[in-house]
Protein backbone atom coordinates (compact mmCIF):
# COMPACT_ATOMS: atom_id res chain seq x y z
CA UNK A 1 0.00 0.00 0.00
CA UNK A 2 1.43 3.64 -1.18
CA UNK A 3 2.00 6.55 1.63
CA UNK A 4 -1.37 7.72 0.06
CA UNK A 5 -3.38 4.78 1.12
CA UNK A 6 -4.49 3.85 -2.80
CA UNK A 7 -2.57 2.20 -4.84
CA UNK A 8 -3.67 1.92 -8.70
CA UNK A 9 -2.19 0.75 -11.99
CA UNK A 10 -0.89 2.83 -14.53
CA UNK A 11 1.25 3.00 -17.89
CA UNK A 12 4.95 4.06 -16.85
CA UNK A 13 4.53 7.03 -19.44
CA UNK A 14 1.61 8.14 -16.93
CA UNK A 15 3.32 7.17 -13.68
CA UNK A 16 6.95 8.21 -14.74
CA UNK A 17 6.08 12.13 -13.84
CA UNK A 18 5.04 10.64 -10.28
CA UNK A 19 7.62 8.39 -10.00
CA UNK A 20 10.90 10.31 -10.37
CA UNK A 21 9.99 12.81 -7.25
CA UNK A 22 10.02 8.85 -5.37
CA UNK A 23 12.95 7.83 -7.29
CA UNK A 24 15.12 10.95 -6.40
CA UNK A 25 13.89 11.00 -2.40
CA UNK A 26 15.18 7.46 -2.63
CA UNK A 27 18.24 7.72 -4.39
CA UNK A 28 18.79 10.64 -1.27
CA UNK A 29 18.28 8.51 1.14
CA UNK A 30 20.34 5.86 -0.14
CA UNK A 31 23.36 8.26 -0.71
CA UNK A 32 22.80 9.38 3.25
CA UNK A 33 24.30 5.67 4.05
CA UNK A 34 27.90 5.26 3.12
CA UNK A 35 28.79 2.59 0.09
CA UNK A 36 24.96 2.10 0.18
CA UNK A 37 23.46 0.99 -3.18
CA UNK A 38 20.11 0.05 -5.10
CA UNK A 39 19.13 -2.20 -7.29
CA UNK A 40 17.24 -1.13 -10.38
CA UNK A 41 14.44 -3.62 -9.37
CA UNK A 42 14.52 -2.50 -5.51
CA UNK A 43 14.20 0.96 -6.93
CA UNK A 44 11.51 0.62 -8.94
CA UNK A 45 9.39 -1.53 -6.24
CA UNK A 46 10.34 1.42 -4.05
CA UNK A 47 8.97 4.17 -6.19
CA UNK A 48 6.01 1.98 -7.35
CA UNK A 49 5.29 1.75 -3.47
CA UNK A 50 6.14 5.23 -2.12
CA UNK A 51 3.44 6.58 -5.32
CA UNK A 52 0.84 4.02 -5.03
CA UNK A 53 1.35 4.02 -8.99
CA UNK A 54 1.85 0.32 -9.77
CA UNK A 55 2.86 -1.05 -13.54
CA UNK A 56 2.80 -4.69 -15.02
CA UNK A 57 5.39 -3.03 -17.72
CA UNK A 58 8.76 -4.99 -17.46
CA UNK A 59 11.43 -2.74 -15.82
CA UNK A 60 13.66 -2.93 -18.50
CA UNK A 61 11.13 -1.06 -20.51
CA UNK A 62 10.91 2.23 -18.69
CA UNK A 63 13.47 2.65 -15.84
CA UNK A 64 15.86 3.72 -17.48
CA UNK A 65 14.13 6.76 -18.57
CA UNK A 66 13.46 7.22 -15.34
CA UNK A 67 16.80 7.47 -14.51
CA UNK A 68 17.40 9.68 -17.57
CA UNK A 69 15.03 12.18 -15.79
CA UNK A 70 17.27 11.94 -12.65
CA UNK A 71 20.50 12.34 -13.92
CA UNK A 72 18.78 15.72 -15.78
CA UNK A 73 17.98 16.75 -12.94
CA UNK A 74 21.33 16.18 -11.10
CA UNK A 75 23.11 17.85 -13.86
CA UNK A 76 20.36 21.09 -13.79
CA UNK A 77 21.09 21.22 -10.05
CA UNK A 78 24.32 20.60 -10.69
CA UNK A 79 24.53 17.84 -8.08
CA UNK A 80 26.67 14.88 -8.22
CA UNK A 81 25.04 12.10 -10.02
CA UNK A 82 22.81 9.83 -8.11
CA UNK A 83 21.91 7.30 -11.12
CA UNK A 84 25.42 5.77 -9.87
CA UNK A 85 23.72 4.51 -6.89
CA UNK A 86 21.36 2.14 -9.11
CA UNK A 87 23.38 -1.17 -9.92
CA UNK A 88 22.18 -4.74 -11.50
CA UNK A 89 21.47 -7.20 -9.29
CA UNK A 90 23.79 -9.84 -10.10
CA UNK A 91 27.21 -7.48 -10.40
CA UNK A 92 26.59 -4.37 -8.65
CA UNK A 93 27.37 -2.39 -11.13
CA UNK A 94 25.76 0.66 -13.12
CA UNK A 95 23.99 -0.31 -16.57
CA UNK A 96 24.58 1.14 -19.98
CA UNK A 97 22.04 3.91 -18.77
CA UNK A 98 24.65 5.61 -17.05
CA UNK A 99 26.17 7.08 -20.18
CA UNK A 100 23.55 9.53 -20.10
CA UNK A 101 25.45 11.00 -17.18
CA UNK A 102 28.18 10.89 -19.01
CA UNK A 103 26.54 12.50 -21.54
CA UNK A 104 25.13 15.33 -19.75
CA UNK A 105 28.87 16.08 -19.01
CA UNK A 106 29.88 16.51 -22.58
CA UNK A 107 32.18 12.97 -22.30
CA UNK A 108 31.66 10.08 -24.78
CA UNK A 109 30.32 7.05 -23.26
CA UNK A 110 32.12 4.77 -22.37
CA UNK A 111 31.92 0.90 -24.04
CA UNK A 112 34.00 -0.84 -21.18
CA UNK A 113 31.98 -2.21 -18.47
CA UNK A 114 35.01 -1.98 -15.60
CA UNK A 115 35.94 1.96 -16.60
CA UNK A 116 32.60 3.10 -16.61
CA UNK A 117 32.35 1.36 -13.02
CA UNK A 118 34.69 2.90 -11.82
CA UNK A 119 33.14 6.61 -12.84
CA UNK A 120 30.45 5.39 -11.72
CA UNK A 121 32.63 4.81 -8.38
CA UNK A 122 33.88 8.11 -8.39
CA UNK A 123 30.21 9.45 -9.11
CA UNK A 124 29.09 7.25 -6.25
CA UNK A 125 31.40 9.23 -3.36
CA UNK A 126 30.61 12.57 -4.26
CA UNK A 127 27.11 11.46 -3.51
CA UNK A 128 27.86 10.29 -0.24
CA UNK A 129 29.74 13.42 0.20
CA UNK A 130 27.09 15.34 -0.51
CA UNK A 131 24.33 13.43 1.17
CA UNK A 132 25.99 11.02 3.97
CA UNK A 133 27.04 12.36 7.24
CA UNK A 134 29.75 9.90 8.33
CA UNK A 135 32.22 9.87 5.09
CA UNK A 136 35.85 9.09 5.98
CA UNK A 137 38.23 11.85 5.40
CA UNK A 138 39.95 9.33 2.93
CA UNK A 139 37.40 7.76 1.46
CA UNK A 140 38.05 6.33 -2.15
CA UNK A 141 36.01 5.34 -4.57
CA UNK A 142 34.86 1.99 -4.23
CA UNK A 143 33.90 -0.27 -7.55
CA UNK A 144 31.53 -2.70 -7.43
CA UNK A 145 33.12 -5.94 -6.18
CA UNK A 146 33.62 -3.80 -3.12
CA UNK A 147 29.89 -2.47 -2.43
CA UNK A 148 27.15 -3.70 -0.40
CA UNK A 149 23.33 -3.33 -1.41
CA UNK A 150 21.19 -2.43 0.99
CA UNK A 151 17.57 -2.44 1.12
CA UNK A 152 15.46 0.49 -0.27
CA UNK A 153 13.67 0.78 2.52
CA UNK A 154 14.37 4.05 4.85
CA UNK A 155 16.55 3.81 7.12
CA UNK A 156 14.89 6.79 9.33
CA UNK A 157 16.77 9.48 7.99
CA UNK A 158 13.78 11.06 5.83
CA UNK A 159 15.13 12.87 2.42
CA UNK A 160 14.23 16.27 3.86
CA UNK A 161 16.88 16.24 5.95
CA UNK A 162 19.11 15.48 3.33
CA UNK A 163 18.65 19.23 1.99
CA UNK A 164 21.41 19.97 -0.62
CA UNK A 165 24.90 21.42 0.63
CA UNK A 166 27.41 22.88 -1.01
CA UNK A 167 28.90 20.09 -3.22
CA UNK A 168 32.63 19.49 -2.57
CA UNK A 169 33.00 18.40 -6.47
CA UNK A 170 34.72 21.13 -8.92
CA UNK A 171 31.62 22.44 -10.57
CA UNK A 172 30.81 22.15 -14.57
CA UNK A 173 30.59 24.51 -16.77
CA UNK A 174 26.98 24.24 -18.08
CA UNK A 175 24.75 27.13 -19.46
CA UNK A 176 22.83 29.34 -17.28
CA UNK A 177 19.39 28.45 -15.87
CA UNK A 178 16.58 30.34 -17.35
CA UNK A 179 13.70 29.06 -15.17
CA UNK A 180 13.31 27.30 -11.80
CA UNK A 181 12.83 23.25 -11.20
CA UNK A 182 9.48 21.88 -11.55
CA UNK A 183 9.08 20.01 -7.72
CA UNK A 184 7.30 17.40 -8.81
CA UNK A 185 9.18 16.23 -12.43
CA UNK A 186 12.67 18.27 -11.83
CA UNK A 187 12.63 19.21 -15.56
CA UNK A 188 13.77 22.89 -15.91
CA UNK A 189 10.12 25.20 -16.12
CA UNK A 190 9.61 28.23 -17.92
CA UNK A 191 10.87 32.05 -16.57
CA UNK A 192 6.85 32.39 -16.20
CA UNK A 193 3.96 30.38 -15.49
CA UNK A 194 3.28 26.61 -14.36
CA UNK A 195 5.73 23.72 -15.53
CA UNK A 196 4.37 22.64 -18.80
CA UNK A 197 4.99 18.92 -18.38
CA UNK A 198 2.69 18.73 -15.13
CA UNK A 199 0.11 21.82 -15.43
Amino acid sequence: MSETGEDRFVNPTVGRKYWVKHAYDTLVETASRYNAVITYGDLAEEVQRRSGLHTTTPLRSWVGDLLKMIAQANHLRDEPALTALVVHKHDGRVGAGYDEVLRLAGRPPIADELERENQAAAARLECYRRWCDDVPEDARPTPATHTRPVPAATSGRSASRAAPTPSRATPRSREERRGGICPTCFMEMPVAGPCPNCS
